[in-house]
């Protein structure tokens, strides 16, 4: 067994199948097929049922993936460290987001650390709720996280550093006719009533705020539910309705023509940078140092 045959497997489960693996790595599918044969003899059983076009994890193949992902995460921290004797001139570091943390405060984040280390090239992965941060982290997908929660921010497996708070705001189309709340700056949740509203998946803040309306007795219809964050916007300017989303947006919204109103009363998510609690890369560590100087006050 090699580190560059858990490469393959695992690019053979990210991307879905031999052929997209093999394109992904600028391999030949009949190279990609041997590594992978060689790694299953080396273990003694099949890691995919081959159906067709089709590659399905065995049970003993799901039970390779989170081990192969330390094992290929433990060579890459032991390159960047070696890399880290010269300050961190090149490299990589993955980091799991949740969709409105990206926004920000992911940007200024990413800009403090770029500018700083300019050869390291961050790559954001996407994650819809907290538990998927955490599960990317914790598993190595990622080797740090951003989220966003109601509570308290999640211990155990890994370790949060708060870096502030989002209040959740309300987005509507710019004041053309019939635009709801025209003129205002502020709403109460109970104005929400009768809404038509676009929400997104079960998980998420903003899911999880539209919901406690309902559980509160404020009754809405929903027009939409979305995914895809990045389609709220685009249906809120269309006038398919309004959305309840966490500050970030605010600036890309009041830029794209839609109005930004804080509701009342104030309610706010925790955000959180979350890592593992040893190994980390010294890209992973830089990063933590400098995004908590960014997002400390004052800043």
């Amino acid at each position: 067994m090699d580190i560059r045959q858990l490469e393959y497997f695992l690019a053979i489960v990210d991307h879905g199948g031999f052929t997209r693996a093999a394109s992904a790595l600028y391999v030949s599918q009949p190279s990609l097929s041997q590594a992978v044969q060689g790694l299953e003899r080396d273990l003694g059983g099949d890691l995919f049922h081959r159906i067709g076009r089709r590659a399905v994890l065995t049970e003993a193949g799901r039970a390779l993936i989170e081990p192969a992902r330390a094992a290929v995460r433990s060579l890459e921290t032991a390159r960047a460290s070696v890399a880290a004797v010269h300050e961190l001139r090149d490299g990589r570091l993955d980091v799991a987001s949740m969709p409105s943390q990206a926004v920000e405060p992911l940007t200024t984040m990413v800009r403090a650390f770029s500018g700083r280390y300019p050869g390291v090239s961050v790559a954001v992965k996407a994650a819809f709720t907290s538990r998927d941060v955490v599960d990317m982290v914790r598993t190595g997908a990622a080797e740090l996280g951003l989220l966003a929660v109601p509570g308290p921010l999640p211990e155990g497996d890994v370790v949060a550093h708060p870096v502030g708070e989002q209040r959740f705001v309300l987005v509507v189309r710019g004041g053309v006719d019939g635009a709801p709340f025209v003129g205002r700056q502020t709403v109460k949740c109970e104005e929400l009533e009768g809404q038509r509203l676009i929400v997104g998946q079960r998980g998420t803040g903003m899911r999880a705020y539209v919901d406690g309306l309902r559980e509160r007795g404020i009754t809405f219809s929903v027009a939409a539910e979305t995914e895809h964050r990045v389609s709220v916007l685009p249906l809120v300017l269309a006038g398919v309705g309004v959305a309840v989303l966490a500050e970030s947006w605010r600036g890309l919204a009041e830029r794209a023509g839609a109005r930004v109103l804080d509701i009342e009363p104030r309610t706010t998510l925790r955000i959180g940078l979350v890592s593992r609690r040893s190994g980390l890369s010294p890209a992973a560590r830089a990063f933590v140092t400098t995004a908590l100087d960014a997002s400390a006050p004052g800043n």
